[in-house]
């Protein structure tokens, strides 16, 4: 019982002793959260004074710049005001001299009104006093005005055709020493700038053998070898007692050059006989064949031209083996197409397509065929066909005169294929011919009236004729020269051009003793 007494008294002491702390426990808690919020009370206020302040500072700096942006639109309002009283007072004081202005052009116009007055009062005043002269002129001269006009514009004409026939002869002088001196210099300069080889073409090649007995093996048994190089290549083959050569004679270049090809080979062989002959000469011709082109392709290269259909480079290349007067016309397309080039150039022209009028001028000459047109409009007509430009047709057709001048290409063709010809030593004439042309020169202008002496000088270049003075006067001169050379250009074949100078000299001799 004691101990149980004990012990209950012992749980009692330890809840009422847990009670106690638990309540000093909550006191403490209390108090410290009086702390707490004393605490958070005092910081909220200062926070809310600090808001207020930063509140406050907005709000000032806010009016200030409020109060500064009506300050600056105050400031523009006062300006534009000011802009505007200005522009007003300019208005006035512009409105005022505008008045003044149309007060003086007032006072101006009645002041040319009177001073008009006055002056066709003094005009009706002339009139009559003109009227009056014109009057007393016509009872002295007894001529009315009208006739007295007209005698003076008759004068007056006589005076002016008078003065523009000088002024024109002038001009017309002037005009050719130009034109003249330009043109010379223009050839000479175009000249100058391109070399040229003489002619050295003929009809005739000497194939060189190294022994003669090489001379029996080319003519075989019975002279059947040679029989059929003959009837392969069209060529004569001459084999005379000329040591160590034999002689291909032929009008055609291409085929003395296939058949000294041939022999060539067929020397340096060994075998001769007809089947070779023939199987060697076809190969040749072949090899020529494709020559032709590789030249043609060669000189389109060499001269800058593109484009040139393939039967134009076969026909150019064709040119090499064919001659004019001696002269090769592969040579002389080159030098005409490189004249023609420098003659554009120096007159402000095209000058490849110069170039190329001027190498394909004379493709009328190799045809693979031999129709009955001339070389020109035949050259045209193959230009045409291979789809040429018209003006490079044209100047084909036209550099002999056989269809008219279109374009400045083809009197530039035509002069440069004529000093291509004609120049020194480029073509060969057999000397009869030549001294037959030159006395045809003279006979022809001989056959004028009144023509004394002619002369053909500068290798037929030029011809001078000399006229009686008591028979021709000085204008018949310039139209007998003009008729002369007419009758030249219709009657007779030249290369480049014929100069014909009239002389006419009239001589006064006295003696004195």
């Amino acid at each position: 019982m004691t101990i149980l007494y004990y012990i209950i008294i012992a749980l009692l002491g330890a809840i009422i002793g847990a009670g106690i702390a638990v309540l000093v426990q909550q006191k403490m808690a209390g108090s410290r959260a009086r702390t707490i919020i004393e605490e958070a009370g005092r910081e909220a206020e200062v926070l809310k004074k600090n808001k207020l302040l930063e509140a406050k500072e907005k709000e000032i700096q806010i009016k200030n710049e409020a109060e500064k942006e009506v300050a600056q639109r105050m400031s523009k309002v006062q300006n534009a005001e000011n802009r505007v009283k200005q522009r007003e007072l300019q208005l006035n004081q512009q409105q005022s001299e505008n008045q003044r202005a149309k007060n003086e052009l007032e006072n101006q116009k009645n002041q040319l009104e009177a001073k008009s007055a006055q002056l066709d009062a003094k005009a009706n005043e002339i009139e009559a006093v003109k009227r009056k002269a014109l009057d007393e002129l016509e009872h002295i001269s007894g001529l009315t005005a009208e006739q007295a006009r007209e005698k003076l514009v008759d004068s007056m004409k006589d005076e002016a055709k008078t003065a523009a026939a000088a002024y024109i002869n002038e001009i017309m002088d002037e005009a050719k020493m130009t034109a003249n001196k330009e043109a010379k210099r223009i050839v000479v300069q175009s000249i100058q700038r391109v070399a040229s080889e003489t002619a050295i073409e003929n009809s005739v090649t000497v194939f060189h053998i190294d022994s003669d007995e090489i001379k029996g093996r080319i003519i075989g048994r019975e002279g059947r070898n040679i029989r059929a190089l003959e009837a392969a290549t069209g060529i004569e083959i001459i084999v005379d007692d000329t040591p160590e050569a034999i002689v291909l004679s032929g009008f055609d270049p291409v085929r003395r050059e296939i058949a000294r090809l041939a022999l060539h080979q067929l020397v340096a062989d060994g075998r001769i006989h007809p089947a070779r002959i023939e199987e060697v000469v076809a190969k040749v011709r072949r090899q020529i064949e494709e020559e032709i082109i590789e030249t043609g392709k060669r000189t389109a290269i060499d001269l800058g031209i593109h484009g040139l259909h393939p039967d134009l480079i076969r026909i150019v290349g064709k040119m090499k083996y064919r001659s004019s007067y001696g002269q090769n016309l592969l040579q002389h397309s080159r030098e005409t197409a490189n004249l023609c080039a420098i003659m554009a150039s120096e007159l402000g022209l095209n000058p490849k397509k110069a170039r190329r009028a001027g190498l394909l001028h004379d493709i009328g000459k190799v045809p693979d065929d031999e129709p009955e047109l001339p070389h020109a409009l035949l050259g045209m007509k193959l230009a045409e066909k291979y789809k040429e430009k018209p003006e490079i047709c044209n100047a084909i057709g036209a550099h002999h005169d056989e269809v008219e001048m279109t374009s400045l290409l083809a009197p530039i063709v035509q002069v440069c294929d004529a000093i291509s010809g004609a120049r020194p030593g480029a073509r060969r004439e057999i000397v009869e011919a030549y001294i037959k042309r030159l006395k045809d020169l003279e006979q022809l202008a001989l056959s004028y009236p009144g023509v004394v002496k002619t002369y053909a000088i500068q290798a037929g270049r030029e011809l001078r004729v000399i006229v009686g003075a008591d028979k021709i006067d000085d204008a018949e001169t310039e139209k007998l020269s003009a008729e002369i050379a007419r009758k030249i250009q219709d009657e007779m074949t030249y290369p480049g051009q014929v100069k014909i100078t009239v002389i006419r000299e009239t001589r006064s001799v006295s003696f004195a003793k």
